[in-house]
């Protein structure tokens, strides 16, 4: 009854599949427009999956957080670059050395972990 023409539908792990892309014209008869191109079956395989609910969309796609230099690190905390490389590297300031002229590469999420922990280590108050 099936013909190789994109005649009945025919199923697959359970689920019933078109047998349209069985036919050697089966684009040039459905006349696709270039912007509908795409997977072939969407639900099986979702582009974008949303985050679960409650769940802060930074804790779960990006732990790092954004990419920061020494300058936007000494605008965080409002000092000089000088201060943080002086003073807060030697006391643990989590970053990258990225080459051995001393260039540093810090993350968003990494210095407010550390800030809050130092906070919590002398007793202050984090709200």
């Amino acid at each position: 009854m099936s013909d190789k023409s994109g005649g009945e539908p025919k199923k697959v792990h359970g689920q019933i599949m078109s047998a349209f892309a069985e036919s050697a014209k089966a684009a040039e008869n459905l006349n696709f427009s270039h912007p509908s191109l795409g997977q072939r079956y969407p639900h099986q395989n979702p582009q974008h999956c949303p985050h679960p609910e409650g769940a802060p969309e930074n804790e779960l796609g990006d732990p790092l957080g954004a990419p920061m230099t020494i300058r936007d690190v000494a605008r965080v905390f409002g000092c000089s670059e000088w201060t943080v490389r002086q003073q807060y590297l030697p006391k643990g300031l989590p970053h990258f050395r990225l080459s051995p002229a001393g260039k540093l590469l810090f993350f968003h999420n990494q210095i407010v972990r550390w800030v809050l922990e130092k906070q919590r280590q002398k007793g202050g108050m984090i709200r």
